[in-house]
């Protein structure tokens, strides 16, 4: 037995209030997007072989009602690591940091932050 892949799918309220930052900010592209009711039920965004996926609350209440809010907005952490941070840190804004930059213990330089649903995204690069 292999595990091939994991994939998050992180629940959030408005997909499309999410999509700049993934895209613009963390350079990640969509590949899938599925319409729910007047908005986006479901995207995939890739970065290189990682794939991260967005569902709304709406459209997992709607595909799966026994475990829509068991994944509440905003819940999951992210651990990411980067080739180089530098690239990203100019992309970001303000408001996308949780916290200052950061060097730690364990050699890696991060950038601790939020996307606009309130997941936690660590970017992080080796020292």
């Amino acid at each position: 037995m292999t595990v091939r892949k994991i994939s998050p799918v992180l629940q959030v309220d408005d997909i499309e209030a999410v999509l700049p930052f993934w895209e613009e900010r963390l350079g990640f592209a969509r590949t899938v997007e599925i319409p729910h009711g007047m908005g986006i039920g479901f995207a995939i965004l890739v970065s290189g072989d990682h794939e991260v996926m967005l569902q709304s609350t709406a459209s997992a209440a709607a595909d799966v009602p026994a475990i829509a809010r068991a994944a509440a907005p905003g819940s999951t952490a992210l651990f990411i690591e980067v080739d180089a941070l530098d690239p990203y840190l100019a992309r970001l804004r303000p408001e996308d940091h949780a916290a200052p930059v950061r060097e730690t213990f364990y050699g890696m330089r991060e950038a601790i932050l939020r996307d606009p649903a309130g997941h936690v995204v660590v970017l992080a690069q080796k020292k």
